[in-house]
């Protein structure tokens, strides 16, 4: 090596100013390591390759979309993505039929709707299965009832924020007690018919998209405070107003461009994709589970969830978590008693994955999680029990189309997608294709590169 190439003292961190996750970053193998190289074995083994196809799939492009920016939601994927899949695979069936089982803020719903597909969707959490709701059924509304409704809000009941919130720090005093108001509002305007039922609905929702930008939070995408955040006292009502607004604008498009659309069924049900057994068969499931990441689901949407009424306390927040597909920030005792379980799905993948996870928190002595590995393998044995369940719902010749992220999780490289299209053939169906969207960077080891990928597969 040239001297000049060479570091020098001075070049060098000194093991001393660095911790423990940083000297470890630094010495691990995957340092500015990549997917592309470490999903070769797994792609051999399947006998295939990853084709390039980027998109914008991400939430945040919904913003600007009608009905889509009622609520944000940023673990969705864009309505862009949803209508290219729509616009690629509809033309196949008559009349497709739709399913999401993991619907989320309903942006599949909402789009097969605008085409005029009948759909349905299923979601575990209170609060997004009533936002969702909101979104599919409140279309008939009239943008000048809902005017003059707002016009006339006045707070006739109290509210008080959830207690067992930390809402006096996650809000300044100004700011609390403005939205107090408004949810008091809110809360005392009483519906006389169904749409004004619909109304309230829509002000509910308004109300819970603006929380967070009024708070001292932000979402990106996990829930964390911001130091720097200035919001003013009369925040709330501005940004309410601009959300009502937004409102009246897409119901006015909607009955405008779609009111042939209003009457198309879309059905958003209350309740956990592992265990629903789907009562008809689906042309199309296009959808993006959980990933195998340390996103908390229900944490990250703990604020609108209290506010609205969807979570009393930290232990509804504790069991609803606990009945989703699993993140890693679920109870020790749940995982203690799925590591128990007999009868649960495995690979020697999946094991050889556990394996090494195991080897490396033992050789680094101190991990967030010591039982990572069952953790891990709990992910996908919810997922399998999922694609089972969809599976069996799947017309012949129907798609199962699936967006989802790979993981590094202590130093081990995790093909997500490509466990989840193994699963899938292990049920029969074919593996019709996987595309890269996107490239993603570790949340670890921010030099490793991952992939978000487009999964499809086929029931033949």
């Amino acid at each position: 090596m040239s001297l000049s190439l060479q570091p020098t003292l001075f070049d060098l961190p000194r093991m001393t100013d660095m911790n423990a996750r940083q000297i470890h970053i630094l010495r691990s193998p995957n340092h500015h390591g990549s997917s592309a190289r470490d999903a070769q074995p797994y792609l051999d083994e399947l006998g295939i390759s990853i084709l390039d196809n980027p998109q914008p799939i991400q939430f945040f492009r919904n913003n600007n979309e009608a009905i889509h920016r009622w609520s944000p939601y940023v673990q969705g994927f864009s309505s862009q993505f949803v209508q290219r899949m729509l616009e690629r695979f509809a033309p196949e069936y008559h009349q497709p039929l739709v399913l999401d089982p993991f619907a989320g803020s309903g942006t599949v719903m909402i789009q097969a709707k605008l085409n005029g597909f009948p759909s349905v969707g299923i979601e575990l959490n209170p609060l997004l299965h009533f936002i969702a709701q909101t979104k599919l059924e409140a279309w008939g509304v009239s943008p000048d009832r809902l005017r003059t409704v707002v016009e006339g809000l006045n707070p006739r009941v109290k509210y008080k924020a959830p207690d067992f919130l930390e809402s006096e720090r996650q809000f300044n005093p100004g700011v609390l007690r403005n939205l107090e108001i408004l949810k008091a509002s809110i809360d005392s305007f009483e519906p006389y018919n169904e749409e004004d039922q619909q109304i309230k609905n829509l002000l509910l929702v308004a109300f819970a998209a603006i929380l967070i930008d009024c708070s001292n939070l932000k979402r990106t995408p996990c829930l964390g405070y911001s130091p720097h955040k200035q919001v003013e006292d009369q925040t709330p009502f501005t940004l309410f107003n601009r959300k009502i607004r937004e409102i009246c604008e897409d119901l006015t498009f909607i009955h405008t461009f779609h009111a042939r659309d209003m009457s198309v069924p879309a059905q958003i049900i209350l309740g956990n994709s592992i265990y629903y057994e789907h009562p008809q068969l689906y042309d199309l499931v296009i959808t993006s589970p959980p990933y195998m990441n340390g996103l908390d689901y229900v944490i990250n949407y703990k604020i609108e969830m209290g506010w609205l009424g969807f979570g009393r306390d930290h232990r509804d927040l504790k069991r609803l978590k606990d009945e989703m597909v699993v993140c890693d920030n679920v109870s020790k005792g749940l995982i203690r008693r799925f590591s128990q379980t007999e009868h649960r799905y495995t690979n020697p993948w999946l094991e050889d994955i556990k394996t090494r996870i195991r080897e490396n928190i033992q050789r680094r002595g101190a991990y967030r999680r010591q039982d990572m590995p069952e953790i891990v393998h709990k992910y996908f044995d919810d997922m399998y029990r999922v694609m089972q369940r969809v599976t069996q719902a799947l017309k012949p010749n129907g798609r199962f189309i699936l967006v989802v992220g790979d993981s590094l999780i202590a130093d081990v490289y995790v093909p997500t997608d490509l466990i989840l299209a193994r699963m899938g053939r292990e049920l029969g169906l074919v593996i019709e294709a996987v595309e890269k969207a996107r490239n993603r960077r570790s949340g670890q080891i921010r030099s490793y590169q991952l992939r978000e990928s487009i999964v499809i597969l086929k029931k033949e």
